[in-house]
């Protein structure tokens, strides 16, 4: 024991050991960003324009209202509009193609929580929340992303807001079982 102390002492195990720590911490870093990251997209879907034209939230996530998964809409709903448009672009030219070839559109969820956290989108919009709370003003983003780290601290400093004055709100809202059951 007194060997590794007396190894310690030298300026190039410290380095080492300093060294050591930051690859540590910027390998967990990297990792958090990793998976906060926003996915790449089968169809680079513009946010801001659809958003821009007044078309609701809830019209291509209508899970949102019902349930835990807002869901992701299908190639359908969003030819129901584009089958009009004579404007081409790449993009717009992407979803003919899976129209065509009559495949669903493989979008990948942007907003995605660990198996053991039970999120439910339903009594978020039943309290009145606004989707762009949790998921930003998409009028301002072109392709979605988290504008947040979400976590459960994040969530937890939301619940005890909405809870403010009320002592039995907030034992509901920050106990463990209303998001892991």
């Amino acid at each position: 024991m007194k060997a590794l102390y007396t190894s310690l002492k030298h300026p190039l195990a410290r380095g080492g050991g300093i060294v050591l720590v930051l690859v540590v911490i910027t390998l967990f870093a990297a990792f958090v960003r990793q998976t906060q990251a926003s996915p790449e997209q089968p169809i680079l879907f513009p946010h801001n324009l659809h958003v821009g034209l007044g078309i609701q939230c809830l019209y291509c996530h209508p899970g949102a209202a019902r349930g835990p998964n807002a869901g992701l809409p299908a190639q359908a709903k969003c030819w129901g509009c584009h089958q009009q448009i004579a404007k081409k672009t790449p993009e717009l030219e992407k979803l003919a193609q899976y129209v065509q070839n009559n495949e669903p559109i493989p979008w990948v969820p942007v907003a995605i929580v660990p198996d053991f956290v039970k999120f439910n989108h339903r009594p978020h919009v039943a309290a009145g929340l606004n989707c762009e709370t949790c998921h930003g003003d998409m009028t301002k983003v072109k392709i979605a992303q988290n504008p947040q780290v979400m976590n459960m601290g994040w969530c937890l400093n939301c619940h005890r807001e909405k809870a403010k004055d009320d002592p039995v709100k907030l034992q509901k809202l920050i106990d463990c079982s209303t998001c892991h059951y």
